[in-house]
């Protein structure tokens, strides 16, 4: 199984549950702006922890509240690009990649730099500093040094918000090569309706707050 979740969390006086169980190469996870989307990454990744539940990914099993095992973010081993990408500003896109590459244990190692460079097309962009990318090449930098960490798993937040519809259509056709390429679970959150048909080989609906049922 890809991904098999099924959780609640409490932030604040927000309640979140969600139980989904995936075999897809590629999965999106839609729903109303303020459902939690992007807080399920988050417990998946291990940045958040949930009230209660249990996330396994790949067959292994990353948090279960009734084992009381909680695998530390840092051991998850995921590949997580956030919305907003998180590269160092003050590392060249080289020095960033680097950063990935020193996350992977030698023996875990399933792609290399130059590989992740053909695929993502950014060879050109190695000794550029952050600042000078377009919001496409970033996103490019971001997901390469994900891959680059040796994930067992994907997470894309958003990945093609506010693209104009050139990069954006660019980098959707560089996540497809990866969905279709590499065997590696991906778990994407997506607002554009299009983007999942094109992408996601599974859908999973999260329900607006208000739609939730109130514990009595």
């Amino acid at each position: 199984m890809s991904f098999d979740v099924d959780l609640e969390l409490t932030l604040g006086d927000q309640r979140i549950a969600i139980a989904f169980a995936s075999d897809a190469k590629l999965a999106a996870l839609v729903g109303p702006s303020g459902a939690g989307k992007t807080s399920v990454l988050n417990a998946i990744s291990g940045l958040l922890k949930p009230s209660s539940g249990r996330v396994a990914v790949a067959g292994n099993m990353l948090f279960d509240s009734a084992a009381k095992l909680d695998v530390p973010p840092d051991q998850r081993r995921a590949g997580y690009v956030f919305q907003d990408a998180r590269l160092f500003p003050h590392r060249r896109v080289s020095a960033n990649l680097a950063y990935g590459e020193k996350l992977a244990r030698p023996a875990e190692v399933w792609i290399t730099r130059g590989e992740v460079c053909d695929l993502l097309e950014i060879g050109a962009l190695l000794d550029r500093w952050p600042a000078t990318l377009s919001g496409g090449e970033t996103r490019r930098v971001a997901i390469a040094r994900a891959l680059l960490a040796a994930p067992k798993f994907l997470l894309l937040d958003e990945p093609l918000s506010s693209l104009d519809p050139a990069r954006a259509e660019r980098l959707a056709a560089l996540i497809e090569r990866i969905r279709d390429e590499l065997a590696i679970p991906i778990l994407l959150v997506s607002h554009s309706a299009s983007e999942v048909e094109r992408l996601a080989d599974q859908v999973v609906t999260m329900p607006s707050p208000s739609e939730r049922p109130i514990d009595s």
